[in-house]
């Protein structure tokens, strides 16, 4: 198993030229050992090949060793160490994004392909005026009967009439009602149907599409020197037939009025009284522009009749943005939607809520378990982290505890996770330890968990750590292996 461990060190340090950088002048040295460059003769490894192969390449490895010895430059080495500990954190990191993607964007984010992705692009063409395309979007959304279907609907029946296409604008409006029946939409296909029903015969007019740009700079003007009288105007453009930018806008001016009945407005459309889409934006208004007693409140209330996972996920939002860690944590216990449980744990960690997460811990399922040492990983929770290290009997709960902790103190944390390897009984583990103390920069002790290890796949483990350190100490342990 040695000649492995050669092979893969030297393809590791001479498989790729290096260029040396430019160095300052230094004095002459007596006897300066030469540069070391590409070492003739070591064919890189094939797709395939045979044992024999194999020997006869190791049998190169230790010839080149006496070579490397006698040539061996640590400029070039550090120059090479650089190199792929940049190559390796590139990957690290492209590793975690995609590790944590879900995760960590799904709030905002679900993807181009996903439905939600192509309702906001549907919606976007709506905004650039893109009406033929804007209609295909739609249509393939109802056509898939996903949850966001009775919005497409509506959204479709908006541009087919923007086209001049009136018979089916209503007839996509017919289908919503029909398909639809509780559908939070209604009230706004209603008011549509009338204006469609007030424009037939009527040619559409170029000129009235930039009436809704006009209107909204006259709102931001009116809104900044009489709010009072711009609400009773935002609430009329909420309830019409307008586009979702201009919607959205007449929202946000809505929210930043800061009038008590622009409030009043605001509260209600986030309690239902208007389209899920503007719904969802009021609640993220009232959790983060009017932050407050009432706020908390009114989204406490909101969540507790809420039916829909999207609408009370952004109440669990607000809750964060006011500081409402009782509720959050009281989601985290209770809710019967494992997504929200989740999603409500892992806010928990946003919020430092260390104590209860530890409580939570205790009786929880291995799933949720998982979930709350995740959530734990950002908090102040090492000695928990580590206790779980050392005496719970699930590796993957094990392996949970060890990737939270990785990014701790090494001088705090370090020594305490190394301590356990010896006791460790799971592979993936010890090899997780091994990548931690790699992490860590702690050199010394993987230099000495090394020398120790006896397995020769936790060896290997250990070795291809090293090699990727910029570090004397793990240099002279590197040709110490190619030694022997």
């Amino acid at each position: 198993m040695d000649w492995i461990l050669k092979t893969c060190l030297l393809a590791t340090l001479y498989a790729a030229p290096v260029t040396a950088q430019p160095q300052p002048p230094k004095p002459p040295a007596p006897d300066p050992a030469p540069e070391a460059g590409p070492v003739p003769g070591l064919a890189p490894l094939g797709p395939a090949f045979d044992r024999f192969e194999l020997d006869r390449i190791a049998d190169e490895a230790r010839r080149i060793a006496a070579e490397v010895k006698a040539t061996f430059n640590m400029n070039v080495m550090n120059q090479v160490t650089e190199q792929m500990d940049a190559v390796r954190e590139k990957a690290r990191t492209l590793g975690l994004i995609a590790q944590n993607f879900d995760k960590d964007f799904k709030y905002e984010w679900k993807g181009g392909n996903s439905e939600d992705g192509r309702y906001r692009e549907g919606t976007r063409l709506l905004d650039e005026r893109k009406w033929e395309r804007a209609v295909d979007v739609f249509s393939g959304i109802v056509s898939r009967g996903g949850s966001r279907s009775d919005g497409a609907l509506y959204w479709k029946a908006y541009a087919l009439h923007k086209l001049g296409r009136r018979p089916e604008a209503q007839a996509a409006l017919a289908d919503l009602a029909k398909s639809y029946p509780a559908s939070g939409w209604l009230n706004d296909s209603k008011a549509l149907s009338v204006e469609i029903s007030q424009a037939s015969g009527q040619p559409v007019s170029p000129e009235s599409q930039d009436d809704d740009e006009l209107k909204l700079i006259a709102l931001n003007g009116l809104v900044n020197s009489d709010p009072e009288r711009a609400v009773p105007l935002i609430e009329k453009l909420l309830m019409g037939s307008h586009s979702p930018k201009m919607k959205e806008r007449a929202l946000f001016v809505l929210a930043q009025s800061g009038s008590v009945k622009g409030r009043e407005t605001l509260t209600q459309i986030a309690r239902g009284k208007s389209n899920p889409d503007l719904q969802l934006k009021a609640l993220r208004y009232l959790g983060t522009a009017m932050k407050g007693k009432e706020s908390r409140q009114v989204l406490g209330e909101i969540y507790s009749s809420a039916t829909s996972v999207e609408v009370k996920r952004e109440i669990l939002r607000g809750f964060v943005a006011n500081g409402d860690r009782e509720r959050v944590v009281n989601a985290a216990k209770t809710e019967a939607s494992p997504e929200l449980r989740r999603d409500a744990i892992r806010l928990m960690g946003e919020m430092r809520a260390d104590v209860e997460l530890w409580q939570m811990y205790q009786g929880a399922a291995p799933d949720i378990k998982q979930e709350i040492l995740r959530a734990m990983a950002g908090g102040g929770n090492s000695d928990k982290l580590l206790e779980i290290l050392k005496t719970d009997k699930d590796s993957k709960l094990r392996l949970e505890a060890l990737r939270a902790l990785q990014r701790r103190d090494a001088a705090k944390n370090g020594e305490s996770i190394a301590a356990l390897y010896p006791g460790e009984a799971d592979a993936e583990v010890k090899k997780e330890i091994l990548r931690t103390m790699a992490r860590q920069n702690n050199v010394k002790i993987l230099v000495e968990l090394a020398r120790k290890e006896t397995n020769p796949a936790l060896k290997r483990e250990a070795v291809q750590n090293l090699s990727r350190m910029k570090s004397k100490e793990a240099a002279d342990f590197l040709l110490e292996v190619l030694n022997k």
